[in-house]
């Protein structure tokens, strides 16, 4: 029985969009940019953005290798945007709320839902799980076989010891340099199990998205 030839091809090949690609790094690069004017700290932006650096330059150079997805370019690009944002006003003091009283007449998101801190640190966590896990699950299936119970367990394992490893520098960090820059990195807002929330909220977006990822292969 002759095997489909698109059906043979990695996912990611038959995805990618090198336009769309460089697009999104632009746009990202142009953000980035405007945001990097005047940071609320300019200490906590620099440290930051350390890993962001460092991660674009190696995406910009394997995706020449081996190309994202569309979908993968998409999440990582509003991931970084969310980062961006944090890294302008300090996680720990993004006003989301204000931007919510402004558009609802003056109604608080925070006393709604009864937050008695600043959020915005423990949703980029979740999201970090939520919009990172297809993007690492598509690039270690592309250079690892999976089957079965691995195709799950592996991308949620990863994700999960790079939110560890995360949570690792930034205790690194705020050892490391001086105790009004180190504990802006830190964002805990006086909340001592800070780190291992965060790592459970990375956990959890990974636990949603990647049954959704493996759902969305499947019919690719």
């Amino acid at each position: 029985m002759a095997v489909n030839a698109a059906a043979r091809r990695p996912a990611n090949a038959v995805r990618h969009d090198t336009r769309l690609a460089l697009a999104l790094l632009a746009i990202f690069l142009a953000i980035s940019a405007v945001l990097a004017i005047a940071p609320a700290t300019r200490s906590d932006w620099l440290l930051e953005n350390v890993i962001t650096f460092l991660a674009l330059i190696w995406l910009i150079f394997s995706y020449r290798q081996r190309p994202l997805s569309r979908l993968a370019c998409i999440l990582l690009f509003v991931f970084g945007v969310l980062h961006e944002i944090g890294a302008h006003y300090q996680y720990s003091e993004v006003p989301y709320d204000h931007w919510f009283a402004t558009i609802s007449g003056g109604q608080s998101l925070d006393a709604m839902l009864g937050f008695e801190r600043n959020q915005y640190d423990r949703l980029v966590h979740f999201l970090y799980g939520l919009l990172i896990t297809p993007v690492a699950a598509e690039v270690i299936c592309a250079r690892v076989r999976l089957r079965g119970v691995w195709q799950f367990l592996l991308p949620v394992t990863f994700m999960m010891s790079h939110a560890l490893i995360y949570e690792l520098v930034e205790w690194f960090a705020a050892s490391v340099f001086a105790a009004d820059v180190g504990q802006a990195y830190l964002g805990t807002q006086g909340d001592v199990w800070d780190a291992q929330k965060d790592m459970f909220l990375a956990t959890l977006g990974s636990l949603i998205a990647q049954p959704l990822w493996m759902w969305h292969r499947r019919d690719s």
